[in-house]
């Protein structure tokens, strides 16, 4: 009979409850939960009224999953396995395939539950991502370039960065600068001298990333030798017997938005080695300083498939996958499955070019510092679809401004369309200032992430978790840097007054007023203003 665990009454004390199957959690009055997938954190918190329902077996929404719910009473959730949990008529249902589900009070407040999570389920290692990463803005090739990376139109798109007086920094070349996927070599077609670009940008002052991913083309040299060494996901689908005589020694084929491929196995020791080796590989013969690893998600392994690691469920692959960048301080993630704590650069999934994906933007960042990814990134300056960029009749100014001044006190800033392209002189040079106050603020960010890598504290968080019991659970527009830095950017169109919620205690905004906290006030803000305010 499965074990259901039915709890009503008010926990006071450190509990925890453990069931193989399945728990039933009575939601308080006035109690909030967040945690699961940072994708969908604009739709958190949760409470007594909520009806939803989500399953994290092979699913991580294209974006950072943890199997962690917290509560604003001080409880909490956790699973080492992907969890399926819904909230409805008052009550949060878990469940899992596997392991064992432990559920408890760790106090009174989200603080508590937050804390006590970072130190039982995912303590930090005291290292961080690339300093670079966060000291200065990002540049990435792709609303640019897309499909067409090459040499001469890298070095023009990183000669405009620094013509145009922004600090140069991180410059991620996307897909398609390589042969085939796996085949991990620059396009001769695309690339005369790879070796005297990555100098070149070197000498303007950036370091230089590679998109890669764990996809292998079929029909490819690299292929038939991963193939026969036993390197690749094998398909399980024995009806296929028919078609092939030896079945058990071919390739999954996955369909994933670049077509149809075949995949490293990951979980064989044998498949990593090859895979650092390649990477390790472009950096001594080109001088690559890092990678932009993407498409690890969960949902890629969801199929019929056999890996060298018996039963690995797909959210263990994204993990395989995630644990190659730890050798790598130069990284990027955008699919995770428990790798909180560790030194990984995480970014949100790609936004389109609306204001409600800008206002999506700050809920999801504080998802992921709930969840305990610190090291966090929001997605490209405007967005990071490029078919909203291909026509410049459909381009909102406004909102690259004021995409740009979010990102800019966020711990990562990165950019890709172009906003000198894109944009009137007036407003190109607000984004200027934008990356000029992100790299302003450089060494803070560097101070709060080398604090997190000791501590598990977030560099950005929800105003609940920073002041716990201040009633801020449902602020979604405003968010803490650090323990002194309000910020209040403006998410909707044509907004040129807003308001600001502020913690007890005096607050002196960037244009230098000085208010008493404890209360809600109106303030101005022009197309021109980032509005963020520091505790005294």
């Amino acid at each position: 009979m499965r074990k259901v665990f039915l709890l009503t009454f008010v926990i006071t004390t450190m509990l925890k409850v453990y069931a193989q199957d399945k728990v039933e959690v009575e939601v308080l009055p006035g109690e909030f939960w967040w945690g699961g997938l940072s994708a969908i954190g604009h739709n958190t918190p949760y409470d007594v009224s909520t009806k939803v329902s989500h399953n994290l077996w092979g699913d991580n929404k294209g974006n950072q999953a943890q199997p962690l719910l917290l509560s604003s009473k001080g409880r909490y959730v956790w699973s080492e396995s992907p969890i399926e949990y819904s909230f409805e008529s008052g009550k949060l249902e878990v469940t899992t395939k596997a392991d064992k589900i432990e559920f408890g009070s760790a106090g009174k407040n989200l603080r508590d539950a937050y804390d006590y999570s970072v130190e039982n389920y995912f303590p930090p290692n005291g290292k961080i991502p690339d300093d670079l990463l966060f000291t200065k803005p990002q540049y990435n090739t792709w609303i640019e370039l897309t499909y067409n990376q090459n040499e001469v139109d890298i070095l023009n798109y990183a000669q405009a960065i620094i013509d145009q007086g922004y600090p140069p920094g991180v410059l991620m070349i996307d897909d398609n600068w390589q042969e085939s996927y796996g085949t991990w070599e620059f396009s001769s077609r695309r690339f005369t001298d790879p070796k005297g670009m990555m100098n070149r940008l070197h000498d303007m002052g950036f370091k230089v990333m590679l998109w890669v991913c764990p996809f292998i083309s079929a029909d490819t040299e690299n292929f038939r030798y991963l193939a026969k060494e036993g390197m690749l996901l094998l398909d399980g689908d024995k009806t296929k017997e028919v078609l092939w005589a030896n079945t058990k020694n071919k390739a999954a084929i996955i369909r994933w938005w670049n077509g149809a491929s075949a995949c490293l196995d990951l979980s064989n020791p044998k498949a990593q080695n090859w895979f650092e080796e390649r990477l390790k590989y472009l950096m001594d013969e080109y001088g690559v300083d890092g990678f932009k690893f993407d498409a690890g998600d969960s949902d890629f392994y969801t199929g019929d498939i056999v890996s060298f690691v018996p039963d690995t469920n797909p959210n263990d692959h994204t993990t395989y996958f995630a644990k190659l960048g730890l050798q790598f301080p130069l990284n990027e993630y955008r699919a995770s499955w428990k790798m909180a704590g560790l030194p990984l650069a995480q970014r949100l999934r790609d936004k389109n070019h609306n204001w409600n994906d800008l206002a999506k933007l700050i809920p999801d960042l504080m998802s992921q510092s709930i969840m305990g990814y610190a090291y966090t990134c929001p997605d490209m300056i405007g967005g990071g679809e490029y078919q909203s960029f291909e026509n410049n009749t459909t381009i909102d100014e406004e909102l690259v401004v004021r995409s740009a001044q979010v990102h800019s006190l966020m711990p990562m800033m990165q950019f890709s369309v172009a906003p000198w392209r894109v944009l009137s002189k007036e407003n190109n040079k607000l984004c200027l200032e934008a990356a000029m106050l992100h790299a302003k603020m450089g060494n803070l960010f560097l101070k709060l992430a080398k604090n997190a890598s000791k501590t598990g504290e977030p560099i950005v968080k929800p105003m609940v978790l920073a002041y716990p019991n201040g009633g801020f659970e449902t602020i979604k527009d405003q968010f803490m840097l650090g323990d002194t830095i309000l910020v209040t950017p403006v998410i909707e169109k044509g907004q040129r007054k807003r308001k600001v919620i502020l913690p007890k205690g005096k607050w002196v905004a960037e244009n230098g007023n000085m208010f008493k906290g404890g209360r809600t006030i109106e303030i101005e803000v022009p197309l021109s203003r980032l509005p963020y305010f520091t505790k005294k």
